[in-house]
């Protein structure tokens, strides 16, 4: 069934828990407080549904309690970390002591105005594209209000041309490297998470002024593993109700690998989308983690 989607400034965004007025309090009005964190993702930037943003959802959370996991284990992931970018995510975040962690999917055109001029803080992590459009398929024929694909060929399609929820992933990840040098920017992608979690915990904790110690990381490290997170049910999703997240056609947290892409792709289609690739990315000078398996690199 084909979803009714919120059309704002050019972009596909999910029916239900956005609209055009929320979206656009969220560029134009919403109040940013210096001491914000942001968490920003495209869609699927991870393992699971959202999972680079679920996971850093944890991982930061973890790192502002000092390593300490009753937080996350009691209050449900989208009241730590509100979506501010819904009505009701919105309520949240206002009503949130600070620091705020605050969560969106938001290409860097319609973020909020007034972080520009603020001292808040972006965590923004990245995944292979082909990975990202690999979980985006599977997590469209779970959640009702992005419509499940007619098939993966034609998904394919639609995320190459950006005709999918949240826009184009090249338009997303371009538009935010352009910041990148910001002191107020941190970029980490899904691979250096997956390959130096210690490592990557230890960088995101000096990036937000929380210098832990060993014992305190090493909480972090345990407590945001994939099984610790399948087995928690503040951010596995196992509550939210059916008819958003229809959990018979598939797993929330769905794989914990990279390289995913390379059992659903055929060889046409692995082609087709390095050829777009190679023309979306020959501006950018950045190397990607995902560009130096030899795959993916850019001529």
């Amino acid at each position: 069934m084909a979803a009714k989607h919120v059309q704002y400034k050019g972009i596909k965004f999910p029916p239900g828990y956005n609209s055009v007025d929320s979206l656009c309090f969220a560029e134009n009005e919403f109040q940013v407080r210096d001491d914000d964190i942001f968490n920003v993702t495209y869609p699927k930037s991870g393992r699971t549904k959202r999972y680079g943003t679920v996971w850093m959802i944890e991982i930061l959370s973890l790192i502002l309690s000092g390593g300490n996991p009753a937080w996350n284990q009691t209050v449900l992931n989208s009241l730590r970390s509100p979506w501010f970018t819904t009505q009701l995510g919105l309520e949240t975040a206002h009503n949130l002591p600070s620091p705020r962690l605050l969560t969106c999917h938001l290409p860097i055109q319609i973020f909020p105005k007034a972080f520009f001029s603020s001292k808040a803080k972006v965590v923004y992590t990245m995944r292979d594209p082909r990975d990202v459009l690999v979980s985006y398929y599977h997590f469209s024929k779970m959640c009702i209000p992005f419509g499940d694909p007619k098939s993966f060929n034609h998904f394919l399609e639609r995320f190459l041309s950006g005709d999918v929820p949240f826009g184009s992933w090249f338009d997303h990840i371009t538009g935010w490297m352009k910041l990148k040098g910001k002191s107020n920017i941190f970029f980490i992608s899904y691979e250096q998470l997956q390959q130096d979690l210690c490592g990557s915990v230890k960088r995101l904790s000096h990036f937000l002024g929380k210098e832990l110690d060993e014992a305190a990381i090493s909480s972090v490290v345990e407590n945001t593993s994939f099984e610790a997170m399948r087995k928690n049910n503040m951010c596995n999703s196992t509550l939210l109700p059916k008819e958003f997240m229809d959990q018979e056609k598939g797993t929330f947290l769905r794989k914990g690998i990279c390289g995913d892409w390379k059992t659903h792709f055929t060889v046409t289609q692995s082609e087709y989308f390095n050829k777009v690739y190679q023309e979306k990315m020959q501006d950018l000078k950045e190397i990607f983690p995902w560009e130096q398996t030899g795959d993916q690199k850019r001529t």
